[in-house]
């Protein structure tokens, strides 16, 4: 059954540029907004009259100091109205929904999470449009749906590959419209992880900066301009693989030796100690067994300690970011190797190059399911696609 949805004007190229930089940047002044987009004041006001008349922009105080005289009388700061929309986000993993519902900044209001017992695309869909409907029962009405998968995404709307899944062309975003009524858009979970950064996080207000996440797979951003570079085609495929840290590293069950995913990935941190020991362990179990100084977990954890500064110290020699943002569910190699990782980025950079700007979250997967809500704000509501 379609869920009801909260329906939003068209807006023209001029007024979605004013609608961004407030979204992103504000409250600002109108003196300000009109100084970043090169706009007279007859021309900003003729762009933010349609904006406050939908409920999208508004007056607000100002926070400290006088207010801008305009014509003769204060005006105000303009901002967003967060709550005049909302937005639903899933992450997809390989056995798990994440679900959340997010104002138009963002800000999670509700979180829904169910278990992923199909990879089959109908039974999935099925899922998602449950999880919709559970979402926005007793809510708010939302404007559209962003959905994030781990792999290969054509168009924002078709995932080409998902290794995770076993899926290859499926139509998602045409198929969850079907189910719930609403716009969907789909993307690469790293790619709209980023996206939720750039604009509303570690990488707000920044012209560079770099995303890597560590957990399951290896995930890489890069943001120059304040704008996410697409990858045409090549998302999620092979940056840990073919990014070779020590050559004479461990192998993966595959047979690559060295590479960032043999190293860094959790899963064959686990197979490494695995196959030393004969024991299967969870991630969190050879953090805390190589914090107590067991030989094998604590090698295995220096050695990926080792090649994330490596990692690090490579990419800031190469794209000079800003910062960059450590996160996934992996980080919490950090907490034990940290110092190994401080030494490694240091022997890999000129001792007198300007220190990293490395920001660590242990983020969880509602932080990616946000990122998919995101994606939904920019491409839905604001025709803010990057190409």
């Amino acid at each position: 059954m379609p869920t009801r949805a909260e329906s939003w004007p068209p807006l023209s190229p001029g007024e979605r540029s004013v609608a961004i930089e407030v979204l992103v940047h504000g409250p600002l002044s109108r003196s300000e907004i009109a100084r970043r987009l090169g706009l007279s004041p007859g021309s900003l006001t003729r762009l933010t009259k349609p904006l406050m008349e939908s409920g999208l922009l508004v007056e607000v105080p100002e926070a400290g100091g006088p207010a801008e005289v305009r014509q003769g009388r204060p005006s105000r700061p303009l901002d967003v109205v967060a709550d005049s929309r909302y937005f639903i986000g899933f992450k997809i993993t390989q056995d798990m929904v994440y679900g959340v519902v997010t104002t138009l900044r963002s800000e999670i209001v509700a979180r829904h999470d169910r278990a992923l017992t199909s990879h089959d695309p109908a039974e999935v869909v099925d899922l998602l449009a449950g999880m919709t409907a559970d979402l926005t029962r007793e809510g708010p009405a939302v404007a559209g749906i962003g959905v994030g998968v781990g792999g290969l995404v054509e168009d924002r709307a078709v995932v080409g590959e998902s290794p995770f899944l076993g899926w290859r062309g499926v139509p998602l975003a045409a198929l969850l419209k079907e189910r719930t009524g609403l716009p969907v858009v789909v993307e690469n979970d790293t790619a709209a992880f980023v996206e939720a950064e750039t604009w509303f996080g570690a990488g707000r207000g920044l012209d560079r900066f770099v995303v890597l996440t560590i957990g399951a797979g290896i995930g890489y951003g890069l943001v120059l301009g304040g704008r996410r570079v697409p990858y045409a085609g090549d998302e999620d495929r092979g940056f840990g693989r073919h990014w070779i840290l020590d050559p004479h590293g461990p192998l993966t069950p595959d047979g690559r030796r060295g590479s960032a995913v043999s190293l860094l990935t959790i899963p064959n941190i686990r197979y490494q100690v695995r196959a030393a020991t004969g024991r299967d362990r969870t991630y969190e179990e050879i953090l805390a067994a190589a914090a107590a100084g067991e030989p094998m977990p604590a090698r295995v954890v220096t050695e990926a300690g080792r090649a994330l500064g490596t990692l690090v110290a490579q990419i800031a020699n190469f794209v000079m970011p800003e910062k960059i943002l450590l996160a996934g569910e992996g980080v919490g190699l950090m907490k034990v190797a940290g110092d190994v990782v401080d030494e490694a980025v240091r022997d890999n950079r000129h001792p007198r190059a300007a220190p990293v700007g490395l920001e660590t979250r242990v983020s969880d997967f509602h932080d990616w399911a946000r990122g998919a809500a995101v994606l939904a704000i920019q491409v839905l509501v604001l025709g803010a696609a990057q190409e």
